[in-house]
């Protein structure tokens, strides 16, 4: 591996041309990834009508691209080394941008879904890869700032997502939100090609295939199975569960079998890194299947159209900003544990008024509580990972950062497969009361947001027993840093911090 650039003349820490430009190609890139994991969301009532199907199986256009997110981010590491960061980096571009293309030309549930996955597997890629590359450009003076470049499309997603992807239905159709990636991925390339250094490919080891294949069957069918339990198709989804549950079972006996597993499973040997799994998990969870429930409560219950709806889910973005805006300083200084509980916390409070919707809540009222809701989620999962980093030994992060991602991507494709079943099974019955009206689909949305509220308040518990091991930890040998370096000393982030 090549070292990295000096980091300027004379010693300076200046962020020169060459940087910038190299962040304007990550940024590029990444704003594709992080905007389709909110943009959809506006979309999915409008889908749902176009496709003639139902809620809980176009939550699948949501689900499969998270689950496709999560089985690459693990060999992201060792595709970067066998493949070149720059010719990788590119190449996901691609990939994510001939995705977007093909689920435009959608016909069916079924055919969307599957162009979702190969729109996953790029987009997967595409932010650990370019915050690879730009950690390595960056070298050790400047890597604070030129990664607080990554946490823009991190911190802008969920105030301009919604909002554009209303525009879009509004104006155009729902075909439009994803060939929206098109133009802005033909320019991501060209100024990846022309700005991106070059870099040679190196040894990468063996990839565990045999492990990534019983991951990438197993955790689709095992969530597949937990959210049609209560379909009332009873051989399917035991069947899928079981066969899910098995294929899981056998990769964590394969893990502990190999010297070089695409996940080290032996991290839950630690009670800490467990308690930060659970966290992640739930977390994950209630912030991702709860980001399905507002948009369609505002399209359903109170008739908005896609572009108010994008509007009114505004408020909650700019907590989110808010939270990112201090978090890793409050960090640093009290360190993940405390942080991520008072999120969790904070969350878990101002998730409780979203039970009581009704039909004509003011939007004041809802606009003031997704305001401080966003700033507890904003406050909840970056802290919690920045605890478990601290009581890890350095060499165990390489293995725990991308590990925490794909627990938080599972954790949220099986709060939003569930939460939109429960949410499908509350309306039915919403309907089937004769005069219930508005009201009663209104009281429908209010019972699935128990469900998220009690998932949310599930993570508070790992949350304390976090915040107790990092003090510990604290005592006895010091913090955890957010960066680490790899075989040459070239510092490189922690896959889903983002903040930088």
């Amino acid at each position: 591996m090549s070292p990295p650039p000096d980091s300027g003349p004379a010693g300076g820490d200046q962020l020169d041309r060459a940087l910038v430009r190299i962040g304007c190609a990550v940024v590029l890139g990444s704003i594709m990834s992080v905007l389709d994991t909110t943009i959809v969301n506006v979309a999915l009532n409008t889908l749902s009508h176009d496709l003639h199907t139902t809620l809980d199986s176009i939550q699948w256009v949501v689900t499969a691209y998270l689950l496709a997110l999560a089985a690459v981010i693990p060999i992201s590491g060792w595709a970067t080394r066998r493949f070149g960061t720059k010719r990788l980096y590119i190449a996901s571009i691609i990939l994510f941008t001939l995705g977007s293309a093909l689920c435009g030309l959608a016909w069916s549930t079924t055919s969307l879904v599957a162009f979702r996955v190969i729109q996953g597997i790029g987009g997967g890629l595409i932010l650990p890869v370019g915050q690879t590359a730009l950690a390595r450009a960056a070298g050790p003076r400047r890597i604070g700032r030129a990664m607080s470049m990554v946490g823009i499309p991190t911190v802008m997603a969920p105030i301009i997502g919604p909002t554009v992807g209303g525009l879009l239905l509004e104006h155009l159709s729902w075909h439009w939100i994803f060939y929206v990636n098109i133009p802005v991925g033909i320019v991501a390339v060209l100024v990846s090609v022309r700005f991106l250094p070059s870099d040679r490919p190196e040894p990468a080891g063996r990839l565990d295939v045999t492990g990534l294949a019983l991951l990438a069957v197993g955790l689709p069918a095992a969530i597949y199975g937990l959210a049609e339990i209560q379909s009332g198709r009873t051989l399917r989804w035991v069947v899928s569960l079981i066969v899910g549950l098995l294929l899981i079972a056998a990769f964590a006996w394969h893990a502990r079998r190999v010297p070089e597993p695409i996940l080290d499973t032996r991290l839950y040997q630690k009670p800490t890194f467990v308690a930060a799994s659970v966290a992640t998990f739930c977390l994950g969870a209630a912030i991702f299947g709860g980001m399905i429930l507002l948009p369609l409560y505002f399209q359903n219950v109170r008739g908005t159209d896609p572009v108010v709806t994008g509007l009114l889910l505004i408020p909650q973005g700019i907590g989110v900003a808010i939270a990112m805006g201090f978090t890793g300083r409050l960090v640093d200084r009290m360190g993940g544990g405390i942080v991520a509980l008072g999120g969790v916390i904070i969350t878990t409070v101002f998730t409780l008024p979203l039970v009581f919707l009704g039909a004509h809540t003011s939007y004041v009222w809802i606009g003031a509580t997704l305001v401080v809701r966003g700033f507890g989620v904003g406050s909840s999962m970056m802290p919690s990972m920045a605890a478990a980093f601290a009581v890890l030994k350095p060499d165990e992060i390489h293995d725990a950062s991308p590990q925490l991602s794909v627990i938080q991507r599972v954790g949220g494709s099986l709060g939003t497969a569930i939460l939109a079943v429960i949410l499908s099974h509350n309306i039915a019955d919403a309907s089937a009361s004769t005069g219930s009206g508005k009201a009663g689909l209104a009281r429908a949305f209010g019972n699935t947001f128990w469900w998220a509220l009690g998932i949310t308040a599930a993570a508070a518990v790992p949350a304390a027993f976090l915040m107790m091991s990092e003090r510990q930890t604290r005592r006895e040998g010091g913090p955890s840093p957010r960066f680490v370096t790899d075989d040459d000393g070239v510092p490189v982030p922690l896959f889903g911090l983002g903040e930088g």
